[in-house]
């Protein structure tokens, strides 16, 4: 086998790796510039198409999820910038785009907006289904088909249920943030409820021919452990 061909072998286990471990940590920080979990998403894609197309040429970074995070918010801000007619509110829907731009330096910290994207998906507004269908969509990084073959419906099914779910967020204006301090318990209490339902799905499905999930396991328990993190001083949590 050549060198190029291990190259290759090595970048798409790196890519596969960046993507089962930071796309949550991409994702929500993707979103926390664009104000829109479409665009985010898109972004945030397309990062790690570029990782694939460039990683070949230049190496693997040090830190691939720097290295992402930082493509798709530029790729967020190019897209803002070119929309010419947001160009006068753009500052009033990114108020902390200097913030932002200061961060986006790979031997830099980035901001960890992970709980932002979490509380935004379990937000109390969302039926409990929308709510795990977002969760294992945007914060697990799992694709359509495979949220649809999770709960054991159809593609379309699932994908009228996450496209429902987002014009929700978006027309009722759910607010993308922590919230606030008297309203946490309240809160990490339904987080801690969809990530409990997703991992008793795997644990013991309710339907189809395979008693363990082990796909839904795994993503129950890696929920619980990135909340963990996040939350270090949460009783409930731990």
């Amino acid at each position: 086998m050549s060198e190029r061909s291990h190259r290759a072998i090595d970048v798409a286990h790196a890519v596969t790796t960046a993507h089962e471990q930071e796309w949550a940590f991409v994702l929500a920080a993707a979103a926390r510039a664009a104000g829109d979990l479409d665009l985010a998403e898109e972004c945030a894609q397309d990062a790690y198409v570029q990782a694939l197309a460039r990683w070949p040429e230049t190496g693997i970074p040090h830190r691939p999820g720097a290295w992402l995070t930082t493509v798709a918010t530029r790729r967020v801000l190019e897209v803002r910038r070119r929309e010419a007619t947001l160009a006068r509110k753009f500052p009033l829907l990114v108020p902390e785009l200097h913030v932002i731009e200061d961060h986006l330096q790979e031997d830099q910290p980035i901001p960890d907006d992970r709980l932002r994207l979490i509380f935004t998906c379990c937000h109390p507004a969302l039926s409990r289904e929308a709510q795990i269908a977002l969760t294992l969509r945007l914060v697990c990084g799992l694709s359509t088909p495979e949220v649809a073959r999770a709960f054991l419906v159809k593609e379309a099914t699932m994908q009228a249920r996450i496209t429902r779910a987002k014009r929700k967020i978006a027309e009722a204006r759910i607010p993308y943030r922590v919230p606030a301090a008297e309203d946490h318990p309240e809160r990490v209490g339904a987080v801690l409820d969809v990530i409990h339902l997703v991992y008793s799905e795997g644990h013991t499905a309710s339907s189809g021919d395979d008693l363990v999930r082990g796909d839904l396991a795994a993503r129950g328990l890696s929920l619980a452990r990135m909340l963990r993190a996040l939350l270090p001083d949460d009783g409930e949590v731990a």
